[in-house]
């Protein structure tokens, strides 16, 4: 009896050692597939296989989408209408927006020609485009009217996917008296807006995941207690949420409270233009919403091409840029710090004072990972006029603000005091016509 029980437990370990070997011959990630149709692949499943897996990236409710930042600010021609087209060819189900989309006036029949103007680019878009006001569309009585009048409400929300996403008009004239336009400048999100914010979760009390739209960073804002943002916590407080802010024309990614906060950069307004390292570019921000939430990513808009790398050409005019100075020197070099190259650095030149100045130019740069640094002048300009300039280091700033961290945790560049200030800083130089080149030593 026992030698019968020892072959029979010895048949069960030769039978499941060769089935574990055929399973694991079929493919590292995919095992157990099939002959036939696996996941909608139809294709021949044989012990080895040149894929990894049969079970595509897809599933139930997950969904894309996009976000376009601001338009506005000096918008430069060409650029959002391009993004529409280049929209296009990446086919989001939908497109979202955080305000600042015209130019805006006080004068209603221009506003209403801005408007006109906008529209035709956005009817060219294949998907549904989702308007949110900001100040350039709606921070005073007149704009406020024309968006009424063409749109209807400014705050508004709806599910798609059982995801709920709220558009909040932070130019919230209900806060103060509506009858002064100065108080649509101030950033805010009134009571009503609370409510509705209110209503809409009541009527979705689960939504898998909550997306909030607005223009302005309010909760970067000294006065969270009284501009409605701490009220916007509080509701979401057990919810999972991630947030999409424009305004201020740089990238930054705030986490509060664990969510994600993102300040997107430009779709085309006004910007310096220096680069992602600077966080200053024009994007758009994509969404994939999966099971476990929303994974994002942001697209600049110059690596989207057509299919046969054909140029994107639109009549879209812009606002006529600065003139900036002529004759300007650029300076460049790297930066060393106890014999290496430091990178992490805002390197700051500050002209000399001369007797006709009303304030000292300033020019700047952060350092790369090599220390070199490539200086910019006011508006991004690349140089700065000739001159005598003193030389100038903090730490560059960060595109991330984690309040979930200790500040004190994260090492700080020790850059000896001397040189922090223009005041102070020992160096300086004299930019004179034709490129120039710096190394600096800070010891």
């Amino acid at each position: 009896m026992e030698f019968f029980m020892y072959r029979l437990a010895l048949m069960a370990l030769v039978a499941f050692s060769v089935i574990t070997t055929l399973m694991l011959s079929r493919g590292i990630s995919d095992p157990g597939a099939t002959p036939a149709l696996k996941e909608g692949f139809d294709i021949a499943s044989e012990q080895k296989n040149p894929w990894t897996s049969l079970k595509p990236n897809v599933a139930p409710g997950q969904f894309q989408f996009a976000i376009v930042s601001d338009r506005t600010g000096g918008h430069r021609a060409g650029v959002f209408s391009r993004a529409i087209q280049q929209l296009n060819l990446l086919q989001p189900e939908f497109v979202m927006s955080v305000g600042d989309l015209i130019e805006g006036s006080k004068d209603a029949d221009t506003s209403r020609k801005q408007w006109t103007e906008f529209n035709g680019f956005i009817k060219q878009l294949q998907m549904p485009f989702f308007y949110v006001p900001g100040n350039h569309d709606g921070a005073n009585a007149s704009l406020a009217d024309v968006w009424k009048e063409a749109y209807g409400r400014r705050m508004y929300s709806f599910a798609y996917q059982n995801c709920l996403f709220a558009c909040i008009n932070t130019s919230d004239e209900s806060v103060d008296d509506p009858k002064v336009d100065a108080s649509y400048r101030k950033p805010r999100v009134g009571k009503a807006q609370i409510e509705m914010l209110a209503a809409a979760l009541k009527k979705h009390p689960n939504p898998r995941h909550t997306f909030i739209f607005l223009h302005h960073p309010i909760w970067n804002a000294k006065d969270l207690e009284s501009n409605g943002w701490l009220e916007v916590e509080k509701l979401l407080a057990d919810k999972q949420y991630t947030a999409f802010c424009g305004h201020v024309h740089v990238f930054h990614k705030f986490i509060r409270n664990g969510r994600n906060l993102y300040q997107l950069a430009t779709t085309g307004g006004g910007s310096s233009m220096r680069g992602a390292e600077y966080g200053e570019l024009d994007q758009i921000a994509w969404v994939t919403m999966k099971d476990t939430g929303p994974v994002v990513t942001h697209i600049g808009l110059h690596g989207i091409y057509r299919d046969d790398l054909s140029p994107i050409v639109t009549d879209e005019s812009g606002t006529p840029p600065a003139v900036l100075p002529k004759g300007l020197v650029p300076a460049r070099g790297v930066v060393m710090m106890e014999g290496k190259p430091r990178s992490g650095l805002m390197v700051l030149f500050t002209k000399v004072k001369e007797n006709n100045e009303e304030r000292p130019l300033v020019g700047n740069s952060r350092t790369g990972a090599d220390g070199s640094f490539e200086m910019f002048g006011p508006r991004g300009a690349n140089g700065l006029p000739a001159g005598k300039y003193q030389v100038s280091f903090l730490q560059a700033p960060s595109l991330v603000s984690d309040a979930t961290k200790d500040k004190d945790a994260v090492p700080a560049v020790t850059i000896p005091e001397k040189y922090k200030s223009p005041a102070t800083s020992p160096i300086v130089v004299d930019l004179k016509e034709g490129a120039g080149r710096f190394e600096f030593k800070i010891d």
